[in-house]
């Protein structure tokens, strides 16, 4: 594998630390990927948005062999198999899959951002991240 990716992962409907395992074990499941380390997993409130439930968050590392838009793509297919629905943003999900970091040079483009715009702000990223 030729770099390190690190994924924020969160789910507050449904059954929650499922979700969560789902994205892992999906990770696990891609060819170009290989799990190297999964945080430990948090329950925090919600940040912006709607009133809705208790978030499960948790850091994912994986080596991986794909480009950051790539990756994307996976992160996107993994929310589709847990159901997650876009139509309110920072709304309720079943399954976040967020690109936080990535070995190589940062990414600004209007659908991929990274490092992540907003994670040093949020506690259930950096803490997990840590």
């Amino acid at each position: 594998m030729t770099g390190r990716a690190y994924l924020g992962i969160g789910s507050n409907l449904g059954n929650r630390a499922a979700n969560l395992q789902l994205a892992v074990d999906a990770l696990a499941s891609e060819p170009e990927t290989m799990v190297a380390a999964v945080s430990s997993v948090y329950e925090t409130e919600p940040v912006g948005g709607p009133p809705q439930e208790d978030f499960l968050n948790a850091v994912v590392a994986v080596e991986t062999d794909l480009t950051p838009r790539e990756l994307l793509q996976v992160c996107r297919s993994i929310e589709r198999a847990a159901q997650r629905v876009r139509d309110v943003r920072w709304g309720p999900r079943t399954l976040d899959v967020d690109i936080l970091l990535v070995d190589g040079p940062p990414v600004d483009e209007p659908d991929l951002r990274i490092p992540h715009p907003r994670m040093y702000e949020r506690a259930f990223v950096m803490a997990p991240l840590h």
